[in-house]
């Protein structure tokens, strides 16, 4: 089985020649050779742009590759602005099932006949379609209260523990050929990922986790969580408020709405502080489509937040590492960071503290100057 989805990763690569992308030079000799015994696969995406083609083969390896490309989406400081601008529509455009499958994993998991057993209105066409899930809108019965249904992508968890057995696979050559592997942990780093992604499978498990970032953000002018009904929700199926707002990655949409840039980042910073050092519990996948700005008070911007399958949490000694670094950095204090990372074992104890501490004065510096 790993053998033959190894085969089926490689045949979608060479397909949209990924292959090309990595100079003749840079490959192994048997890398070389690898490619030239697959001769009978070809770029089938001439025409297509390097990022067009990037997105598509991530796309058609199913949602831990879609995972990995929303990832990267986020640095546009390490990429070329054309891949950038293609991996971020993999945050919510990504191809979607079939609508009339939607409805009816809708109808079979809350015990429903019909879909207007339970909605006014429903629109067929997605809202939005990601990874492991895509978004319908929809009107609740006898309230007339706008909604979005969340509907998992059907047999998807076959194909992700596939991709994570030849992740675990690849992680425990990595430990034993790598120098450092044992430091670096790639086995434990591959089992917490399929802990948090086989979590978001379970839609009863990301509406608990909304149904807490309500509570502890209640009548916050900071950060608003939409309602979640939970007598509608199932492990496939989530029934949610829906909200209104702008993207926070459509920069020039809320500079035409004159929104606070200034308060806007301050709020940020509060929110982010908040979920770790007061609740010790906060969004752990916080990519631009997770997150809106409203649209009710330019001046006075409130944050609205979605998507909570992937959450983190942290004890007393993470929360006293984190606020001692963030004073270093803030004190500007290169050493005391450098030396809390090696402390930490998060770099080799053999690194040395001055030529780490003036990296970190390298790329902090110029931030500090902005």
């Amino acid at each position: 089985m790993r053998i033959f989805r190894f085969y089926q990763i490689n045949k979608v690569l060479l397909q949209h020649g990924l292959d090309e992308l990595i100079p003749s030079k840079w490959l192994p000799w048997y890398a070389k050779l690898g490619r030239v015994c697959f001769f009978w696969l070809h770029n089938k995406h001439p025409d297509k742009s390097q990022g067009t083609r990037i997105r598509l083969a991530l796309q058609t390896l199913g949602p831990v590759f879609i995972k990995f490309g929303q990832m990267l989406s986020t640095r546009k400081d390490l990429l070329h602005p054309d891949v950038a601008l293609e991996l971020a529509r993999l945050q919510d455009q990504v191809e979607p099932f079939d609508s009339a499958l939607a409805q009816q994993i809708i109808c079979q998991s809350l015990g429903l006949k019909d879909l207007t057993d339970l909605f006014k209105e429903f629109d067929a066409k997605p809202l939005a379609s990601a990874s492991i899930a895509q978004v319908h809108s929809a009107k609740l019965k006898g309230t007339d209260q706008d909604v979005i249904i969340k509907v998992i992508r059907p047999n998807i968890k076959h194909t992700i523990q596939s991709d994570i057995e030849l992740m675990r696979t690849a992680a425990q050559a990595l430990q034993n050929l790598l120098p450092d592997g044992k430091r670096l942990r790639p086995v434990e780093v591959v089992e917490e990922y399929e802990r948090t992604i086989i979590d978001e499978l379970d839609l009863m498990h990301e509406a608990a986790n909304g149904i807490q970032f309500k509570r502890n953000f209640e009548n916050s002018p900071a950060l608003y969580v939409p309602t979640i009904y939970s007598d509608y929700c199932h492990k496939n199926v989530m029934v949610m408020e829906r909200i209104y707002g702008t993207p926070i990655s459509d920069m020039q949409q809320l500079l035409a709405r004159n929104t606070n840039m200034q308060r806007l980042a301050e709020r940020g910073v509060e929110v982010f502080f908040t979920q770790v050092f007061r609740d010790s519990f906060f969004h752990a996948d916080m990519h631009p489509g997770n997150i809106f700005v409203s649209t009710v008070n330019p001046d006075d911007p409130q944050y609205i937040t979605i998507d909570f399958g992937i959450v983190g949490t942290l004890n007393s000694e993470d929360k006293r590492y984190l606020a001692e670094n963030f004073i270093a950095f803030f004190n500007r204090n290169y050493r005391k960071v450098a030396q809390l990372h090696v402390d930490s074992g998060w770099v080799p104890s053999d690194t040395d503290i001055d030529d780490f501490e003036a990296s970190i004065r390298k790329v902090c510096e110029p931030i500090f100057q902005k």
